[in-house]
């Protein structure tokens, strides 16, 4: 049985991605669930793959149901393909997107086949990580309202620049309190 490895790349930045090995009959519906996992993401969106070719232009469509929108050529469903029969090349790649009104797109490449299955391991896997991943819903959406309650009991509203006070005049340092002349570095004499 074929292992495939693919490198998930979030599109706006090829330093933050995922290795992913999954066996060459599983569906892309199980990759679907992988890569979700392996950026922490929830799966409550629309999501889709497309064949793609070297440069990245998106082919046929295999998506996680029909959806109501217009198609070229009806798609194919992931859950119903299996992933060793849309590869074409040994650098076989699809681009990934998900959730259609925040449009996560992510660049899938088959960077490794194998014939080794790790018995240890339970497929589809994320083999590497690399890079934090983007918060799918942005900062304030996963702490909401709590967030304000944050800045208000630490203040941090008042240090706009990111800078506090700590190391300006006025305070004392370590040396000056162990009697060293902040001039010469000499110990004072008492």
């Amino acid at each position: 049985m074929a292992i495939l490895k693919f490198r998930i790349y979030l599109e706006e930045d090829d330093a933050v991605y995922r290795d992913i090995v999954i066996k060459h009959t599983q569906s892309f519906q199980d990759l679907h669930f992988a890569i979700l996992k392996s950026y922490e993401f929830d799966s409550k969106h629309k999501a889709t793959f497309f064949r793609s070719n070297d440069n990245w232009l998106r082919g046929r469509e295999i998506s996680f149901e029909k959806y109501e929108k217009a198609y070229v050529v009806d798609p194919l469903i992931m859950a119903e393909v299996a992933i060793g029969s849309e590869i074409r090349d040994t650098n076989q790649k699809f681009v990934y997107e998900y959730d259609f009104e925040k449009h996560w797109v992510f660049l899938v490449e088959l960077i490794n086949v194998s014939k080794e299955e790790s018995s240890k391991i339970t497929y589809p896997s994320t083999s590497r990580t690399e890079g934090i991943g983007p918060q799918q819903y942005g900062t304030k959406s996963l702490l909401g309202d709590k967030f304000a309650d944050i800045e208000e009991k630490y203040d941090l509203a008042e240090a706009a620049e990111g800078f506090g006070t700590e190391g300006e005049e006025g305070d004392t340092d370590d040396a000056d309190e162990a009697g060293a002349d902040e001039e010469t570095g000499q110990e004072e004499e008492f």
